[in-house]
């Protein structure tokens, strides 16, 4: 019987066709179990079921004599060193088709909030009691007929493409590869160079892994050449955004305004965005649903089962 530790407590419904198909699944009795508990039980399990807010550093990996695979739920993977499980020929997958649409979702909300200013006159109605009312006050950008730039055309990527064309917006996309034109004829999609998006997008959404190459996309240079009046959504991860300079180009108005579900050194976010009328904020809830916490357990459990069946699927190392 092949056992699986979880580090987490998810939602069980979504890890049953683990016990199913006859493994044995054992979850932390509290909310998680610390480093030192999975360095201490992780030697006779022959694989983990992590989860992209826990760290899964070089000793936990180590400590897996019989380990020989890390099923990380969600689509993020920078909570594991890749490294030291590539070297130990352990495989590590993670849950790129469960997160697509929650995703999408969500970004598309920051968008749809920020630009339409939505976050802002929220915040007004609350906690200004000189807040103004008035057919010139308060207005907000429309999305039909804006240039959206895509950073990253894949699964989530596609799915926000396809509801802004439900909007009415122009799409463009940068990838490290171009897609098949079947694909960009169904989102009506052009490629452009990453230069080339971000001067002329209206908005601009962040839809990358963290790697050494997309650490700080975003930076000084890039918010620099974006129009004034644009908006960028960072649903991705916090580092491929350069916050200091972020916060910068927002306070001298060098662009419109954030949607951002990511921060740098989370859960810090810092005080100036917290400030900010034209921000919208969200803790890192890009699959935080119901439906979602159940499926993305499913796809993990099921990355397991393909793996011991000698089929190996959404391997990311």
């Amino acid at each position: 019987m092949k056992k699986v530790l979880v580090t987490y407590d998810i939602p069980k419904k979504g890890l049953a066709i683990l016990e199913e198909k006859g493994f044995q699944v054992d979850f932390p009795e509290k909310t998680y179990f610390t480093k030192e508990e999975l360095i201490e039980k992780l030697p006779e399990y022959d694989a983990l079921l992590a989860v992209f807010v826990r760290e899964v550093d070089k000793e936990i990996i180590q400590a897996g004599k019989n380990l020989k695979i890390i099923s990380n739920y969600g689509v993020g993977f920078n909570n594991i060193d890749i490294k030291v499980a590539r070297d130990k020929d352990i495989a590590v997958t993670n849950t790129p088709v469960s997160v697509c649409e929650p995703t999408a979702e969500l970004a598309f909300g920051l968008l749809l909030a920020t630009m339409r200013n939505i976050s802002g006159v929220n915040l007004g109605l609350r906690h200004d009691p000189d807040f103004k009312w008035g057919i010139m006050e308060n207005l907000g950008n429309t999305l039909v007929g804006k240039r959206l730039g895509i950073i990253g055309m894949g699964n989530i990527g596609q799915a926000i493409a396809r509801r802004a064309l439900a909007f009415g917006m122009e799409v463009v996309y940068h990838n490290r590869n171009q897609l098949k034109k079947s694909i960009e004829d169904k989102y009506e999609a052009k490629y452009v160079s990453l230069k080339e998006l971000l001067k002329t997008s209206d908005a601009v959404s962040l839809n990358v892994p963290l790697t050494d190459e997309t650490h700080h996309l975003i930076d000084e240079k890039a918010l620099k050449m974006m129009k004034e009046s644009a908006f960028l959504v960072n649903t991705a991860r916090g580092p491929v955004v350069d916050e200091s300079a972020l916060i910068e180009a927002l306070e001298r108005g060098r662009i419109a305004g954030a949607g951002l579900d990511v921060f740098e050194e989370e859960p810090h976010i810092p005080e100036a965005l917290l400030d900010l009328p034209n921000v919208t904020l969200t803790p890192h809830t890009g699959s935080a649903t119901f439906e979602d916490r159940i499926l993305t357990g499913k796809e993990a459990a099921e990355n397991i089962i393909a793996f011991f069946e000698g089929k190996p699927q959404n391997v990311v190392n």
